[in-house]
């Protein structure tokens, strides 16, 4: 069994993570934001570093003890430069929100002008959204999809840009198919003398595996989680091409010289907004680099994008409304309005039948953030269990009878009943061994 002292110390918490652990089993884990990190990671965040201080860097810390963290830490560092083909990396942020964080820190003073992806048709909630820091301390503006093809405009970005005039243009997406022209972005962004900063935190091991445009020769920085498709443990990191050009024109206070990007950023996540790293986990995100740095992870990335593209294509056979017409990447983002039913009754219905999605607001929908008229699907967890284009067109006719029954409990029942069936064939983990 699984934390033996666990199930004797603390027998209410072990039997949650029993039961948790059976519903990533025998459930189908459809959230595009999801993934099942490997049983090493899950080693590591479980490793006696979580008892570790080190506040500051590899070789300037603030505490004494630090020789073989500092190692780790290093080691994390160098697998992800290597991995994204960076100059720089800081793999402390505890989140993605955290390293988007730091980002603001250094690069904009409170009230400038942001123009970000709007949350509402696919972006990030850390790019301008008015509930969220960042559009509580910055001006937010916002460029969105064209309701006709669920796409980008380019034109209508630049003519954007030029009327805000923002100090930083942000790229990056939670609900967007498509992938992004960077070149595009950078000649708006040189246009208007503006920062250029990708938050990748969907789709970083797909473009890690080269198989979407890679935003480090454009972009000034790029941040993104290290769990979703790059399928590490929860937590954060920043990234510095190497053909990024020092603008920001910081100061260092005693030697007179200009920082370079990786000291301003650095600063950024340690003072700036947030004490000691998380050890176990920058251990963790070791590990993970590590495996997306071998040939299998590639062949991997190739059939999440294999998966999303035959179970998209699934959906509009069965007469679903895709936003943007189908995928370029992992994840799906399906407007339910011809259906007939809410993204809130969608998700609660699935979730009956043991299959996860979460509800999505669509381009300019209709309904409130807590309702919305869609949902979103990944293939990035699934795909990690070892299923393929059958497989995830099976589930596509699961979902659409359950959908067209959201009411029926027998429907759930007998759609959970060969969800489980599906799963068996398909283990995640031995638990037992663990």
């Amino acid at each position: 069994m699984i934390n033996n002292r666990l199930a004797q110390q603390d027998p209410e918490v072990y039997t949650l993570i029993e039961k948790e652990t059976e519903r990533q089993n025998f459930g189908a884990e459809l959230i595009a934001s999801e993934n099942f990190a490997s049983r090493a990671v899950i080693e590591a965040l479980g490793s006696t570093l979580t008892n570790k201080y080190a506040e500051g860097l590899p070789g300037k810390r603030y505490y004494g003890g630090c020789k073989h963290v500092d190692v780790i830490e290093d080691l994390a560092r160098d697998r992800a430069k290597e991995l994204f083909g960076a100059e720089w990396a800081n793999v402390q942020p505890h989140s993605g929100a955290q390293a988007n964080a730091a980002v603001y820190l250094k690069f904009m003073k409170p009230g400038e002008k942001l123009l970000g992806f709007d949350l509402s048709h696919g972006g990030h909630l850390t790019h301008g959204s008015p509930v969220n820091f960042s559009g509580m301390t910055y001006e937010a503006h916002f460029y969105g999809v064209e309701k006709e093809t669920g796409r980008l405009d380019y034109n209508k970005i630049r003519e954007k840009a030029r009327e805000v005039k923002p100090k930083m243009i942000s790229i990056g997406a939670s609900a967007y198919t498509r992938d992004f022209d960077y070149e595009a972005f950078r000649d708006i962004a040189d246009e208007v003398d503006a920062l250029l900063w990708m938050d990748m935190a969907h789709t970083a091991g797909l473009i890690a595996a080269k198989l979407l445009n890679d935003p480090l020769p454009w972009t000034h920085v790029v941040t993104t989680t290290t769990h979703k498709t790059l399928r590490g443990p929860r937590g954060g990191l920043i990234l510095v091409g190497r053909n990024t050009e020092n603008t920001l024109g910081e100061v260092a206070p005693k030697s007179g010289r200009v920082k370079n990007w990786g000291e301003i950023l650095d600063s950024g996540v340690f003072p700036g907004i947030q004490g000691g790293p998380l050890m176990h986990g920058v251990g963790a995100k070791a590990v993970a680099f590590g495996e997306a740095l071998q040939p299998e992870f590639k062949e991997y990335q190739k059939q999440v994008i294999k998966n999303a593209k035959a179970m998209a294509a699934a959906f509009v056979e069965m007469g679903y409304n895709l936003v943007s017409g189908g995928t370029d990447n992992h994840l799906m983002l399906i407007d339910l309005r011809n259906k007939g039913i809410t993204g809130k009754t969608a998700e609660q219905a699935l979730g009956q039948a043991e299959i996860t999605v979460n509800k999505n607001m669509v381009p300019f929908d209709t309904e409130s953030p807590f309702v919305t008229s869609g949902i979103r699907i990944g293939t990035p967890a699934m795909t990690t269990r070892g299923m393929k284009e059958p497989e995830f067109e099976y589930m596509a006719k699961l979902i659409d009878k359950v959908l067209m029954n959201a009411e029926s409990e027998e429907t759930h029942n007998t759609v959970a009943a060969e969800i489980r069936a599906l799963c068996e064939r398909f283990p995640l983990y031995d638990f037992a061994a663990l």
